[in-house]
């Protein structure tokens, strides 16, 4: 099994040293950078290179700059996705998102993890769990979304929070750790 492949299956694989990863994520290093270096009003231009990093887009997307990701090819996004400025997508697992997402200024959404064990974390080895934001979803600014949480539809995410465990649809959460504070009724609109 490739360290790829491990990778992409949730195990412990080799983050550091191997060639192909490390290939990988400078070929996506350099179309961020190409994405980031674009004038603000080349908007045709900014759009064609993230449909070039990204593994799926669904339909409209902008993306303010600078954006920075890992591989490019595990993220999909759904119709009318926007994120402010500096979006960080650590991609090593797949990052799911729903149609009509939001996303505030300097938010992070970080798929890999390490081992709790200094001589396996220190030989370059991680983990990667995905995450899947859904419809309709406002997530505020310097968010943090770790790896393998499940942000339901119809969802807002206050500011500077922490998400470390799954929040449900309809919720407002808040905090660090995240938690909600407040389920939406039928009545009450995002």
């Amino acid at each position: 099994m490739t360290e790829k492949e491990k990778m992409l299956a949730g195990l412990l694989y080799d983050a550091n040293y191997d060639s192909a990863l490390i290939a990988e994520r400078l070929e996506c290093k350099e179309l961020c950078r190409d994405y980031n270096d674009l004038r603000p009003k080349e908007l045709q231009a900014r759009e064609d290179l993230l449909r070039k990093i990204l593994g799926n887009v669904k339909g409209n997307i902008l993306i303010e700059q600078p954006f920075y990701c890992d591989y490019g090819y595990n993220i999909s996004v759904g119709e009318n996705f926007y994120a402010n400025f500096n979006l960080v997508i650590l991609d090593e697992a797949p990052v799911t998102f729903g149609d009509n997402v939001f996303i505030a200024p300097n938010c992070g959404f970080y798929t890999a993890g390490h081992p709790l064990d200094a001589p396996s974390r220190n030989r370059g080895l991680e983990y990667a769990k995905p995450i899947a934001v859904g419809n309709n979803v406002w997530i505020g600014a310097g968010v943090s979304i770790l790896p393998g949480v499940i942000i339901g539809d119809n969802c807002v995410i206050g500011a500077g929070s922490v998400v470390i465990r799954s929040i449900p649809p309809f919720s407002i959460a808040v905090g660090n750790p995240c938690r909600v504070v407040k389920t939406l009724t039928d009545s009450e609109h995002i």
